[in-house]
């Protein structure tokens, strides 16, 4: 069972990392608070990992920090709540929100996220209201909005996570384009869970 991993970061993109360790590349899918937090290519990363073994699959799941991968962990011990839709939740909305929200019967705010119906909302309060003794720091801006081209490099990313997430390509760009208007000053987090709002 792998639960960490030490390597050098080969690729990244919004949704997963290949991380290289001991020679092994290992391919992992991340959150978006992961994603902000990773280096550049070439630099080393560390990264908390759940392994979940299926009867068809072997995947992992990196966190950047240990409360993530606790809360993820959580989350899919809720009955309909499998590692996509978790990963998901922990996209939409930041880790520390996402608890007070669920701590606090927000039903409006859990069901913003892509993925999250009503019922599995009251699930989430239901199974996880007592269980979640964690203290999570809020969510850290990283980096500026790239004030590039009309399609920046950012706006790539986003847009990718999106679809990654199950949204059609011109519903994600114009989710995008919602998320800019409202954030000018965004950074990858900030308007990524804007445009997850846009894109319900």
């Amino acid at each position: 069972m792998i639960a960490h991993l030490r390597g050098t970061v080969l690729e990244k993109h919004p949704n997963l990392v290949v991380l290289e360790a001991g020679g092994v590349g290992y391919e992992l899918t991340i959150p978006v608070s992961t994603f902000s937090r990773l280096p550049e290519a070439g630099k080393e990363a560390r990264l908390r990992v759940h392994t979940h073994v299926r009867e068809d699959a072997f995947l992992l799941y990196g966190f950047h920090t240990p409360e993530e991968k606790l809360l993820f962990e959580k989350l899919i011990t809720v009955s309909g709540i499998g590692p996509k839709v978790a990963i998901t939740a922990l996209s939409g909305i930041a880790p520390a929100d996402l608890v007070n929200a669920i701590r606090n019967a927000d039903l409006a705010q859990l069901t913003r996220i892509s993925g999250i119906g009503k019922k599995t909302a009251e699930r989430m309060v239901v199974e996880l209201r007592d269980k979640l003794d964690i203290a999570i720091a809020g969510s850290t801006a990283i980096g500026a909005l790239d004030k590039g081209p009309q399609l920046s490099e950012l706006e790539q990313d986003l847009i990718s996570a999106l679809v990654n997430l199950g949204s059609q390509r011109a519903n994600a760009e114009a989710a995008v384009r919602k998320a800019k208007a409202a954030l000018p000053d965004g950074d990858f987090e900030s308007l990524f869970r804007k445009a997850m709002e846009a894109v319900r």
